[in-house]
Order: C-alpha cells, then sequence, then structure tokens
C-alpha cells in the first residue's frame, strides 16, 4: 500500500516551475533581448505600413469616437473583426501621439512626444515581448528545465516572423498573446488542481479553479481580437478534461472520465459564460454610443428596437455581414498565400518596400518581410514529426498538448484553402508559433537526454547538438535582420537574402 501510494504522489507531483533565482535572471535576459529588438528604431519606417493603414486608424476612432471611423467621409467605418486588438493600439496611440491619413497632427502623446509611429505600433512590441515571457515561463513549468526554457523564449525573441509581427499595428500579435496566455493559465490550473488531489486522495477536489478562470478571461480576449481564436476553444475544452480525467486516473479512481464530465462540465458553462461576457465587454464603445456601424439598424430599417435586446440584435446583424465578408473574402493579392505553403515559408508577405534615389536593380532596398528565421521554420515539420513519434513511445501527455494546440492553429485554414478558396495570409499561423517552438524545444530536450551520471557522455553530445542548432539559429537571424526591419541594403545584397528566388519577392 505505501509503494502505490508513493507511486500516485509521484504521478500527481507537478513539476516545480519557480526555478532557482537563477533561473529568472536567465529569464530576464532573454526578455531584454526581445524587448531592445522589438523597440529599437520601432517608428522606422514612417507611414502606415500594410494593414496598419485600417488598424492605426480604427484604433485611433476608438480613441476619439468609441467607434472605428472614417475620417474622410465622417461617418462610421464597417470593420470586419473585433474591438479589441485595436483597442490596445488606441492605448499606444493615446501615449504617444497619433497623426491621420494626411499627416495632420491630431494627438501629442499623453505621456512622451514620440513620433506617431512609434505611438501605433507600442502596444504589438509590448505583447510581442509579453509573449517571450510567456514562453519562457510555460516552457520551465512544462518540461522543467531552465535550459530550454531559455531556448524556448530565445527562438520566439529571434525569430523574424515574431518580430515583425512585433513591429506592426496589427491585430495579430495580440491573438498570439492571449492564445499563448490562456494555455499558460491552464497549465497552472492543472499543477493546482494535481495540488489539490494529492493532498486528499480520499476525497473530491473542491473550491473555485481560479485559473481555469482566469484562462476563460484571457480566451475571451483573443476571441475579441480575432475570431479564428475560437479555433482553439475544443482544444482548450479538451485539455482540461483530459487533464482533469488523467489526475483521477492517477489519484486511482474507478470512473475517471465519467466523474469529470460529472464534475467539470458546469465549469467550462461557466467559462463559456465567461468568454462571452468578454467578448461583448469589447464592444462597449459600439453599445454604449449611437455612431457605430449599424449600431441602428432595426430603426433605420423601420423596425423596432427595443432597448438592450434591440442592441443585442443589431450586434448580431452586423456581425452576420462580417462573417459573410470573411467567408467570401476571394479578392486577390499580391502577397496571399496557401496554408501548404507556411511552414516552408513558400510565400512570405512583404510589408514594406522602397528603393529611392535610382532605378530597380541600381538603387539600395529597403523592404520588410514578414518570413519567419528559415533555419527555425524549416525546423518546424521534422520538430512536429519528432514530437509525435516520441509522444508515442514515451507515453507523454505534452507532446499531445503541443501537436494539438499547433494543429488548431493551422489545420483549420486548410478547410477554407480548399472548399472556400479563401484569400489567406501567412500571418495567420501566428497564434500557432509558439506551439511550434515549444515542438522543437521538446526535441533538443529528447536529444540532450534525461539527467544522471549514466548519461554523462549522451547529454554532452546532445547539449553541444542542441546548442549549435540554437547558434545557428541566432546566425540565420542576423543575416536575415536588415529585411527584417526595413534597413537599406545594396541591391545585391538583397538579393542574396531571396533564398527562394521569385518566390520571396515576385
Amino acid at each position: 500500500m505505501r509503494a502505490a501510494a508513493e507511486v500516485t504522489q509521484r504521478r500527481l507531483a507537478p513539476v516545480d516551475p519557480r526555478g532557482s533565482v537563477s533561473s529568472w535572471y536567465a529569464t530576464g535576459f532573454v526578455v531584454l533581448v526581445a524587448a531592445v529588438l522589438r523597440l529599437h528604431g520601432l517608428a522606422r519606417p514612417q507611414g502606415k505600413l500594410f494593414d496598419e493603414t485600417y488598424y492605426a486608424k480604427d484604433g485611433w476612432g476608438l480613441l476619439t469616437k468609441g467607434v472605428e471611423w472614417n475620417y474622410r467621409d465622417d461617418a462610421p467605418a464597417f470593420v470586419v473583426h473585433p474591438p479589441l486588438g485595436k483597442w490596445l493600439i488606441a492605448l499606444g496611440e493615446w501615449a504617444f501621439g497619433y497623426y491621420d491619413i494626411d499627416g495632420n497632427q491630431h494627438l501629442t502623446g499623453h505621456l512622451v512626444d514620440a513620433p506617431p509611429e512609434f505611438g501605433w505600433r507600442f502596444s504589438a512590441a509590448v505583447a510581442g515581448t509579453v509573449s517571450v515571457l510567456l514562453l519562457v515561463r510555460i516552457t520551465r513549468r512544462l518540461f522543467g528545465s531552465t535550459v530550454l526554457a531559455c531556448a524556448a523564449g530565445l527562438l520566439l525573441a529571434l525569430d523574424g516572423f515574431h518580430l515583425v509581427l512585433s513591429r506592426l499595428a496589427m491585430l495579430d500579435i495580440f491573438l498570439l498573446l492571449f492564445v499563448l496566455a490562456t494555455f499558460g493559465a491552464l497549465l497552472v490550473d492543472r499543477d493546482q488542481r494535481r495540488r489539490l488531489r494529492l493532498r486528499s486522495l480520499d476525497n473530491p477536489v473542491t473550491g473555485v479553479p481560479w485559473w481555469r478562470l482566469v484562462a476563460a478571461v484571457l480566451f475571451g480576449c483573443a476571441v475579441a481580437t480575432k475570431w479564428s481564436a475560437l479555433f482553439f476553444l475544443p482544444v482548450f475544452a479538451l485539455l482540461v478534461l483530459w487533464w482533469e480525467a488523467g489526475a483521477r486516473r492517477s489519484a486511482g479512481l474507478a470512473h475517471p472520465w465519467r466523474d469529470t464530465l460529472r464534475r467539470e462540465t458546469g465549469w467550462l458553462v461557466l467559462c463559456g459564460g465567461i468568454i462571452v461576457a468578454v467578448y461583448l465587454a469589447s464592444w462597449s464603445g459600439w453599445l454604449l454610443t449611437d455612431d457605430g456601424y449599424f449600431r441602428h439598424w432595426r430603426a433605420d430599417s423601420g423596425r423596432s428596437e427595443l432597448p438592450v435586446i434591440g442592441a443585442l440584435q443589431n450586434l448580431i446583424h452586423y456581425h452576420q455581414q462580417a462573417f459573410g465578408f470573411h467567408s467570401t473574402l476571394q479578392d486577390k493579392h499580391p502577397s496571399q498565400s496557401w496554408p501548404w505553403q507556411w511552414l516552408l515559408l513558400g510565400k512570405p508577405t512583404t510589408v514594406h518596400l522602397a528603393y529611392p534615389g535610382g532605378p530597380w536593380g541600381q538603387a539600395p532596398v529597403s523592404e520588410i518581410m514578414l518570413l519567419g528565421t528559415p533555419l527555425l521554420w524549416w525546423s518546424f515539420l521534422p520538430a512536429l514529426a519528432g514530437t509525435a513519434w516520441l509522444g508515442v513511445a514515451r507515453r507523454d501527455w505534452r507532446p499531445g498538448a503541443i501537436l494539438l494546440l499547433a494543429g488548431a492553429g493551422l489545420l483549420p485554414w486548410f478547410y477554407y484553402a480548399v472548399d472556400a478558396h479563401r484569400v489567406m495570409f501567412n500571418f495567420y499561423t501566428a497564434p500557432a508559433l509558439p506551439f511550434l517552438i515549444l515542438a522543437v524545444v521538446y526535441v533538443l530536450g529528447a536529444m540532450i537526454g534525461p539527467p544522471g551520471p549514466e548519461n554523462a557522455d549522451r547529454r554532452l553530445i546532445g547539449a553541444v547538438a542542441a546548442g549549435a542548432y540554437v547558434v545557428l539559429v541566432v546566425f540565420c537571424f542576423a543575416y536575415f535582420y536588415k529585411v527584417f526591419v526595413g534597413e537599406f541594403l545594396p541591391f545585391t545584397d538583397w538579393a542574396d537574402r531571396l533564398w527562394l528566388g521569385n518566390r520571396w519577392h515576385p
């Protein structure tokens, strides 16, 4: 009996995520690297780049009108993404300043007067830096290794795709942040519930799963940034049930899945209500003013519009129109790409291109290419395969979670590409990126091997190989750095970086 109890305690005991004080110093160093790369020269290039022309303007509309606004027509704007990401962009504009599409200064920063580009890009840079911090600590909690945690954070910090998104006023970096934060909160919830079960093996675990509710708030923020966050909803719900059933099985309960469904379904329903509440709260500017697009659609159509209910009916109509736009979006774009190209870097998005001072082919070129660091991204498919194989061989729960979340961020887009032929771009992979890096780090950890004096030689060889890989990624990032931030390059040097030729720049 005592031996059985010890086995149960070992199965339920979570990895200590805190580590030593040195682990936090190492975390701080990685986060500092990420922050410097994302904030240095943030206001360059000048002007609105790519979709900044929409989101920077929408943020300013939310800040001044409470809704997205078309200033040229002096009318509400019809937009097809929820407001939260644009509210976050607006915070930077409030703090550091903004000018409109005609170059007229509308706002001097309330905190610091800075170039307006810095204002509308600042929140994205903060979100990108915080996501690096989260990935370091999540990896530490998953694997119990400060070395692997810092490797994961460094790979994300030095990924060109993540860097570019962190330096643009677009929504995808906020979506990545909130999806990753949701996963982190659910991991804490998993560990907390297992600790409670470890303390009371013979009694049901009671109490409020606060971290699960925090995860619901964070996921509501993700949906309030972009609807594509909903692809992750069934996976997150499955993980909660899977982990709860696993804890019950480890504790020796006779009917782990039945008990899990009976006791946890109510909490999941409550989480669903929290997600809806957070999402509706993000529309408060539209709901509490009269200026929003379709705000009084029923009244304008000659229909009755009851208080509160009428506003919600109008909001539903707005969503129906926005969904129709998304589902029929087939306009061609020179940077559009297909899901089967994304991990292979088959068609990156050109965010900015300039060559003043001479004809094409002779003048220096400034380009910002939304391109993942090639060596890292070309590792993703082998890493996913290795993670799947190791997960089956080791009967480890972590690869399953990593693969499910990476799949949630990628696989649904294959349906839209094949069935609807919807126009899409490589930045749709953003929320899957941290989980792809976790797959790489999981394989690196397997290369290094388990601790112990009997594995010393293998660990040395594995550590050298894993370290060499990370160093090569660092050099690869450094080589492409100037096309991640738009610094000018002589034309021949710029052309040398087009490793896939016309696929990268037709």
